[in-house]
């Protein structure tokens, strides 16, 4: 294998959909384990070689990496790494995705499962009889795949002097961007569904325009089977929650005023988003309501960043969403 500082750097790298990946199978971590770099990964390895730190008080300057042809390859993976970050800063999407699946095109068909011929009760199997079916089929409908993403607009002659740490901020605002609005893409699968009439029953409170803890048991009661276990409320709706008086008890307060972590009455996690809209609150069970199908990873325009033509470099990122079970989610409105 080749030495880390001894790696031809080339474009080609990023035709394969993942640099790093590249660089891995080219430099491997694992031969590095009983020396001093240790615990870094090839890309980390590349930054060290070139000798451009991208963070702290003595954080390089953007030219740093275009002192070099090879170094220069370098720099659409720091960008993508930036937007990485600020997409997991702001996702909340763990909170509320069963299960990730990562495709390599634009066509996906997710799949149901339904108990046949029954209400899905377990059943006891007399000796000789059959066991109660569940059928597992593939939906009719595609999921709907959407690419999310910012316009990178900048000349080099104006970024080339400014420090990594401060431009890395910057990109971490692009990553948290994107984040947010795969946030509303989920929440809309979560409403009106997939495409597949699978869209969320919906409840009306007792009382118009207020909600009490009576409506968040009965709506709790109405996910047998499922476990409502994480709630997405919309402002005004969170508002309405946090002034119950169940909310207001002593250890209640505390966690919310020593953590800032919310928590219900009914002890599901509470998560606030304007995407739902409507002054209504999504409840589901995150165990099984919900799929994220992602076609690769955070997508950036290589060949412009690396020649220094950031003009309109787009950095994007496709994903979609698909419902699992249908009444693992619903809708309560006030």
């Amino acid at each position: 294998m080749a030495n880390y500082d001894t790696l031809r750097l080339e474009k080609g790298l990023y035709t394969t959909g993942n640099f790093s990946a590249a660089l891995e199978r080219l430099d491997p971590s694992a031969q590095y384990q009983d020396s001093a770099l240790n615990g870094l990964d090839a890309y980390q390895r590349q930054l060290k070689r070139f000798d451009i730190k991208v963070s702290g008080l003595n954080s390089d300057a953007v030219e740093k990496f275009f002192q070099s042809a090879d170094s220069s390859v370098l720099f659409p993976e720091y960008v993508s790494r930036a937007v990485r970050q600020g997409m997991e800063e702001a996702n909340v999407l763990p909170r509320l995705v069963a299960s990730v699946t990562t495709v390599n095109g634009m066509d996906y068909r997710s799949i149901t499962a339904a108990p046949a011929g029954d209400d899905g009760e377990p059943k006891v199997v007399a000796e000789g009889a059959l066991i109660p079916e569940t059928m597992v089929r593939t939906k009719e409908n595609l999921v709907q795949l959407r690419k999310r993403g910012r316009m990178l607009v900048a000349s080099y002659e104006s970024i080339r002097f400014q420090r990594l740490d401060l431009f890395t901020v910057t990109l971490r605002q692009i990553g948290a961007y994107i984040a947010r609005a795969q946030l509303k893409d989920a929440v809309e699968v979560l409403l009106n569904g997939d495409g597949n009439n699978n869209a969320a029953p919906v409840w009306n409170c007792a009382a118009s325009g207020t909600v009490t803890y009576s409506d968040l048991v009965t709506f709790w009661n109405r996910f047998d089977p499922y476990e409502l276990n994480t709630i997405v409320a919309d402002p005004g709706v969170m508002l309405k929650l946090l002034n119950l008086p169940e909310f207001k008890d002593a250890a209640a307060g505390l966690n919310f005023q020593g953590s800032g972590k919310m928590i219900t009455p009914i002890g599901a996690d509470l998560i606030k988003s304007s995407a739902v809209g409507g002054n209504k609150l999504i409840g589901l069970d995150r165990r099984c309501a919900l799929e994220m199908v992602k076609a690769g990873d955070v997508l950036t325009e290589y060949d412009k960043l690396i020649d220094r033509q950031l003009e309109r470099a787009a950095i994007s990122s496709i994903v979609g969403f698909a419902k699992i079970f249908e009444g693992a989610a619903q809708v309560l409105t006030v």
